[in-house]
């Protein structure tokens, strides 16, 4: 199950909208950002029934 959901880049402070995959229930992984392109870490956290309960958007020095 795809959510779409708005971030905003740890390092910019740009704000794009991205699509966060709801089928695992915990997962980490990177996006660049559209804006500046910079690595960003996505710490996503989803329920046993695929609802979205926590997103993290960090630095790679965080």
């Amino acid at each position: 199950m795809l959510e779409q959901k708005r971030v905003t880049c740890p390092y910019c402070g740009h704000q794009f909208d991205t699509l966060i995959d709801c089928s695992a229930e915990e997962q980490d992984y990177y996006e660049d950002c559209q804006g500046c392109c910079a690595p960003i870490l996505f710490e996503v956290r989803c329920s046993y029934d695929g609802a979205l309960i926590g997103l993290n958007c960090k630095t790679d020095r965080e």
